[in-house]
Parts: C-alpha cells; structure tokens; sequence
C-alpha cells in the first residue's frame, strides 16, 4: 500500500475529521504519526487545557512575565506538544509555561506539535519532554517516577528504559519519595542538592533526616561531611543505644519518638523496672546545641 502524504494544512484538517483520522490510522499508523511529529499547525488557544498529569508544579510567575513579554515582541519560537483528545480539545504534554504565557499575552492561536496517545503514554512523554527541556527538580522527577510504578505497575527497569537512564538512577529518585516533607520541601526548593537527599535516605530515623537536613542548610554542609555524620551515627548503633531501645516498651518508644520529634535530634530515653531513668539529646557541635536550646526556650 502506497504510504498517504499529508501537507500541513493536509494535517490540520485530518485532525479535525475523527472518521478521516481514524481510517488513516489503520490504514497507515506510523506515516500519521511521523506527520503529526514533524509537521506544526496553529491551534486555537481555547480549544488547549493544562495537563493534570504534568510532572513540573512549580512554576516561577516572574519568569513567565518575562516569557509573555516576549512572546509579545518575537511571538513563540517554539511549539508546544499537545496530546489530541478530540477535534476541539488537546491537551498540553510539554510546553505548559509557553501556554500561559501566550493566553496571557493575549495570543489567539498557539503553534503546536499534536500527538495520539493514552493517559500512561502521555504521563511518560511529559516527563521525558520537561527532564530534557524544564529541568524538573529532583522531587518532581521522583514523583514522576513513583506514578508510573504505582499506577501503571512498571519496574524500575522498564521506567529507566523509558526515560533513558539508568536503573540506578531511576532507584535513587523513587527513594526520595519516602523521606519527610522538611527533606522533601528543602529538595523541591533545591535548598539541598540529590547528593545531600541520597545520603538522608540511608538514614532510618525521620528526625535525624529532619536534623540533618537543618543543619545543611543552616551551615552549608558538604554531601561529605554529611555522609561521614551518618557513618557516626551508624556506628553508634552498634552500641548499647539499639539494645535499650529494644527492652522500651511500646508507650515509652512512642514518648521517646515525641521527644525526637520536638527536638529534630536523635534522643535516647533509659528507663528502669522502677521507672527511674534518663533521658539523653544526642548534638553534634554548639551550633546544634544553641539551636536546641532555642527549641525549648520558644516553649
């Protein structure tokens, strides 16, 4: 069968025939599909919604002054991806902060490249447009990731070979999702970098990750120093610490575990049959024990 050939204006009005596109499809798939990738046509700014599924949430207002003031002076110079739902809708892949800067420039029209795909199509070619061009933060990328192991039940294996990385790569970010929200705010606002967010996962107490996580950013701690302050820590578990712990009974864990909480510090809490005991908060340097004398002094 003869491959169909389509002009731009040819594509343009095939997308706007559902019976047309659909014989068009079956008829030759992979020749609509390399038309639709290679050719731009202009779409209504109205017929275009905003991506629910669109991996970057964070976006900075003034650089989209700045991105409408210029696409008022040089128009845009390049198209947006838009997934086709049907003749008058399509929905953004990539391209979000160009679409609001256009509506707010005022523009009628908006050049587009328009894509046949399903929701979990849609959700990988969006992350993989904005890591190549938005540069997502690591959280975004990681809860990226973590929807399409969840919802559509892809191994770590199969999301690196959608994407292009690694599998450990692919691993370390899904991690980050299991840290508190102190660390993981901080890694949005990048306050702290991927390195300093690895070396938090390897810890398994969230109020030292909360701690340390602090204290990086209060002093501007290398991932080294971190690291080797975690390496301490582990190495004081080998000791009488864990074993105390473990005679606690379930209560006293938990007032032990509200104590940490209250002190964003490592606390070790002794007790005895009688219930005589201690009850020891762990720092590491002046500046961590003026800020947990401030932590009791605001109480």
């Amino acid at each position: 069968m003869a491959k169909t050939k389509f002009s731009t204006g040819g594509v343009a009005a095939l997308l706007r025939n559902a019976g047309q596109l659909e014989k068009a499809i079956q008829e030759n798939p992979h020749e609509v599909v390399r038309e639709l990738a290679t050719n731009v046509i202009m779409l209504p700014i109205q017929y275009i919604e905003a991506n629910r599924e669109q991996p970057r949430r964070d976006f900075d207002e003034k650089a989209i002054e700045e991105l409408t003031t210029s696409i008022r002076t040089h128009g845009i110079i390049q198209p947006i991806t838009v997934r086709r739902l049907h003749d008058k809708a399509y929905q953004i892949i990539s391209g979000e902060r160009r679409y609001r800067a256009s509506r707010a420039a005022g523009l009628s029209e908006i050049p587009a490249y328009v894509r046949l795909a399903n929701d979990q199509e849609l959700l990988e070619m969006a992350l993989i447009e904005n890591i190549q061009r938005e540069d997502l933060n690591a959280m975004e990328v990681a809860i990226s990731y973590s929807r399409l192991a969840a919802d559509y039940k892809l191994t770590h294996d199969q999301i690196a070979g959608r994407v292009g990385k690694d599998r450990s790569t692919v691993t370390n970010y899904l991690r980050l999702v299991n840290l508190p929200q102190y660390v993981t705010d901080a890694i949005r606002d990048r306050k702290i970098s991927m390195g300093h967010a690895r070396a938090l996962v390897a810890v398994d107490d969230i109020s030292l990750q909360n701690a340390l996580c602090r204290q990086i950013i209060e002093e501007d701690l290398s991932v080294r120093a971190v690291e080797k302050i975690i390496a301490g820590y582990q190495e004081d578990r080998k000791g009488k610490t864990p074993k105390a712990d473990k005679r606690l009974p379930e209560h006293m864990r938990q007032i032990q575990d509200q104590f940490s909480a209250f002190f964003g510090a490592k606390v070790s809490l002794k007790r005895n049959e009688n219930g005589k005991g201690q009850l020891v908060v762990n720092f590491n340097d002046d500046a961590e024990l003026n800020r947990l004398i401030d932590s009791i002094e605001k109480q």
